[in-house]
């Protein structure tokens, strides 16, 4: 991680325009040559991130992610910008659509309860647990495959998932309202047998 000042920030985002904020300010800017700039606020004067930062959790997801060939952002930077308290990562970002835009919009794939069955088996024979994982995390890429952005929540493993750890994520998958159609009736039974054949256990196990 890069200590910048306040300047070599303002140097850095010259031209960028802020596409999410909140009420303590701006959290993810597009820069002007593609790339963004994603920002983290330490919420808490004692918290782990005060020694392992979000903006750094982000840029080594990224890299356990690459190494299993799972689709996500490249992190091409990490700041610590004092001046203005916050953290940053800068990256490239994964093209596609996102899914649950897709799934709403009635113009996702035939086949996406399949695709995503076995691109959450994929994830959690591979040692992810993505705490963040729903719908609004998961990009259609150019190429069809599915692949993750906001990654900083994120924690790979050396192991497969334990079924415990699997049933938890699937319950945090399955229980976002904004995604609740895809799970239901043919479409959900679609996603368990192809989650199931993915990693020869049963989505609920």
């Amino acid at each position: 991680m890069e200590t910048i000042s306040e300047d070599a920030y303002l140097r850095l985002r010259e031209g960028a325009e802020a596409i999410e904020r909140d009420g303590h300010g701006e959290k993810v800017l597009r820069l002007p040559d593609g790339g963004y700039l994603k920002l983290f606020r330490r919420k808490r004067l004692i918290s782990s991130a005060a020694w392992y930062p979000y903006a750094q959790r982000f840029a080594d997801n990224a890299a356990a992610l690459q190494l299993r060939g799972i689709p996500c952002p490249e992190a091409i930077g990490v700041f610590r910008i004092p001046a203005i308290r916050r953290d940053a990562v800068r990256y490239r970002p994964l093209e596609g659509t996102i899914v649950r835009q897709a799934f709403k919009a009635g113009a996702a794939p035939a086949d996406l309860p399949e695709r995503l069955g076995r691109f959450v088996a994929a994830l959690h024979e591979r040692g992810i647990y993505f705490r963040s994982l729903h719908l609004g995390n998961v990009v259609l890429t150019p190429a069809g495959e599915l692949g993750l952005i906001d990654i900083a929540d994120l924690r790979a493993h050396d192991r497969p998932l334990r079924p415990g750890e699997r049933r938890r994520n699937l319950e945090r998958l399955r229980r976002d309202p904004d995604d609740a159609g895809l799970f239901l009736g043919a479409a959900g039974a679609r996603f368990d047998a192809a989650y199931a054949a993915g990693s020869g256990r049963s989505s609920a196990a």
